[in-house]
Order: C-alpha cells, then sequence, then structure tokens
C-alpha cells in the first residue's frame, strides 16, 4: 500500500489507515520527520511513501513521512551536496532578498488598509496611526496564522477582521471569560464583543471624546511594548 495518508497508529511505528487499520511500515523504511520541505518533496516524488498526518480540531498538522531508508538517505545526500554550492547560496540570498521586499511592501498595504477601515476624525488622526501600526505588528509576520495572511479575502477585509481580532483580545475581557463548551457559544460571544468594537470605533469616526477608553489604554501599551 503506497502514495497513501495515514493517521498515527497506537503503537510506535505503526499507521492507522482511514478505516482504522493499523499498519506497521516494510522493515527496510525509515520515518522522514517534517521540516524539510524540499526534502519530503523529492522522497514523495521519488515512489512508495506513506504520508503520516494528525488532526487537531479542524487543523491537519504533518508527523512525517514513511519511506524507504536508501531513497531518504540518497536524497538527504543529494541536497546536502547542492546546497554547498556557491550557486545555491546565490540563489538563495536573491530568494531571501525578494521575500523581504514582498513582505516590506504588503506590511505598507495593509497598514494603509487599516487606516482606511478605521476611518477616524482627523481629531483623533494619532490615535487611528498608533492603532494601525499595533495591528500591523501584531498581524502580518510570516508564518503568523492571523487573518492578514490569508489570500481567500481582500486585503479590505483582511484589515477589518484584524483590527476587530486585536481589540476582541486587547480591548474585552475574552481571554479570560469562562464560555460554555456549547456549540456555536464562542461564536456568539465573538460576535457580540465585535458589535462594541465596532459602536467604539464609530465615536471615533464621528470624533467624540470617549473617556476612560480601553483602546487607548490598549493602544498606548501596545506602542510602549
Amino acid at each position: 500500500m503506497t502514495n497513501n495518508q495515514f493517521t498515527l497508529g497506537p503503537r510506535p511505528n505503526t499507521v492507522c489507515t482511514p478505516d482504522g487499520e493499523v499498519l506497521e511500515p516494510p522493515k527496510d523504511w525509515s520515518l522522514l520527520p517534517p521540516g524539510d520541505a524540499a526534502l519530503t518533496r523529492r522522497v514523495k516524488a521519488a515512489g512508495d511513501h506513506w504520508v503520516v498526518q494528525e488532526r487537531r480540531g479542524r487543523k491537519v498538522f504533518s508527523k512525517g513521512i514513511w519511506a524507504p531508508s536508501n531513497t531518504i538517505e540518497r536524497i538527504k545526500d543529494e541536497l546536502v551536496a547542492m546546497r554547498s554550492t556557491e550557486s545555491y547560496a546565490k540563489k538563495q540570498a536573491a530568494s531571501v532578498r525578494r521575500r523581504e521586499a514582498t513582505q516590506t511592501q504588503y506590511v505598507g498595504e495593509f497598514a494603509d488598509a487599516v487606516l482606511q477601515f478605521l476611518n477616524f476624525h482627523p481629531s483623533h488622526a494619532e490615535l487611528a496611526k498608533q492603532l494601525a501600526d499595533a495591528v500591523t505588528t501584531h498581524a502580518t509576520p510570516v508564518g503568523s496564522g492571523t487573518v492578514a495572511r490569508t489570500k481567500r479575502i481582500p486585503v479590505e477585509r483582511r484589515a477589518e477582521a484584524a483590527v476587530i481580532a486585536w481589540m476582541r483580545h486587547q480591548t474585552t475581557a475574552y481571554d479570560s471569560m469562562k464560555i460554555p463548551r456549547v456549540k456555536g457559544k464562542r461564536r456568539e460571544v465573538r460576535r457580540m464583543l465585535a458589535q462594541h468594537s465596532k459602536a467604539l470605533l464609530a465615536k471615533y469616526r464621528e470624533g467624540k471624546q470617549v473617556d476612560n477608553c480601553p483602546l487607548q489604554t490598549a493602544v498606548s501599551q501596545a506602542s510602549q511594548a
């Protein structure tokens, strides 16, 4: 049985098929841990392998792949040789520069989108800038897993979602709330808090003075961090 996806088995060095059958890999196979994407891709492309995954809630995590030991070692040696060349080092350096330039550009675009969403009255322009900086700093790092990193929705919607998420964690008691483990309850609480956050933002768009504002406190703490 090859090129199939499995979950972790009940015992070390075992896997489970989608039907629940427990299998042991062939004796001359080894488990290649996740972490080196290039190595994993090449081993998969080389032939027989078993992909092992673990599901936690809605997320799926790689636990590595089983493949013939001699295949894994051969490809490891090939990669070591390739990565030791000067041309590879130059290629990697150029790739890093491109990623950094792309990230810098995106951070700027995202910050602008946040400011446009906030649309605060000119009398609150400084607060808007500080809030945009705080949200952008939190949401845009590569690998952060925040809504700002998704490409499934336009940047304008990413900016709005990121602001509301930041305010949920920084200006409400959400993180310390004891929410019943009832289907839909957490989503309901988030919607309620989002409405409170949007109502607060509306006051700043109208140029109102807000006393004892949790948003100002949170932004001040973020700027000092």
